[in-house]
């Protein structure tokens, strides 16, 4: 029962995305999904800008050396990062696509592991932050899981406000800093 509620909010949200209009207008943090989930890399409509290529998080560290799929900017496997919205552990509609593929591969690849790397922007208490990066690497492995990956695939490790991928007090810096991470092991 619980699985099949996942399915429906999943479908829910796709058709929800299929019917949207491209003249409505859409806040920056959901353009960033957008264009994570289609492959765009142009800072200029990610709506996360102060680094080179927003939105492309894609065959470096620990993913480089997985296969041509991840390397293909077109291909939602290219895309490593979530972003979440201030104070908040649920997945964007956006980033499903992404997680899918995601889950599809794992699915596909048993022996395959992956850690989910949850972060939080500044504001707010360590603590909280920490708790709060757990809760969007949960949300991010739920959908997974949803979706054919297994438990026994999934690590899940928060690190808060501790490692932020863009040092800065300001709505861009923490666009960047509300994500997890997804970072194959060999």
């Amino acid at each position: 029962m619980k699985i099949n509620n996942i399915l429906m909010i999943v479908l829910v949200a796709v058709l929800a995305l299929s019917g949207c209009s491209e003249d409505e207008p859409t806040d920056d943090l959901s353009n960033a999904g957008q264009n994570a989930a289609s492959g765009i890399n142009d800072a200029s409509t990610s709506g996360l800008t102060g680094m080179a290529g927003p939105g492309y998080t894609g065959v470096t560290g620990n993913n480089a050396f997985l296969g041509p799929e991840f390397s293909d900017p077109n291909n939602p496997l290219s895309r490593s990062t979530i972003y979440f919205v201030y104070d908040s552990s649920e997945v964007q509609p956006d980033f499903i696509v992404v997680i899918n593929a995601h889950a599809r591969y794992l699915a596909a690849h048993p022996n395959q592991k992956l850690t989910l790397e949850g972060h939080a922007d500044e504001r707010g208490s360590p603590e909280y932050n920490i708790a709060l990066g757990d809760q969007r690497a949960k949300a991010v492995a739920a959908l997974l899981k949803a979706q054919g990956a297994s438990d026994g695939q999934l690590t899940l490790v928060s690190y808060g406000e501790e490692k932020p991928a863009v040092m800065g007090s300001d709505e861009t810096a923490y666009e960047r800093n509300r994500r997890v991470e997804l970072s194959y092991q060999r």
